[in-house]
């Protein structure tokens, strides 16, 4: 996937699966399965009811990288 197709969208955690996965609902009310990318030592605090965004891919709409919490 080019980085320019991916697409940028808000939603709110329902469900924390793991300290780096989570189940999220976005604006539209769809569920997605929600990830964070890369090696940090201390991923952000993932807990039910926060605000983020998420970027997804237009190809897999099912599941997302997530960005930062929302502000």
């Amino acid at each position: 996937m080019s980085r320019e197709d991916a697409f940028t969208v808000e939603g709110v955690i329902v469900e924390v699966i793991s300290p780096r996965t989570c189940r999220v609902r976005l604006a539209n009310g769809h569920h997605v399965f929600g990830f964070v990318a890369g090696r940090r030592e201390t991923p952000p605090e993932l807990v039910e009811g926060k605000r983020l965004w998420m970027k997804l891919s237009p190809y897999d709409l099912s599941e997302g990288r997530i960005l930062t919490e929302k502000l």
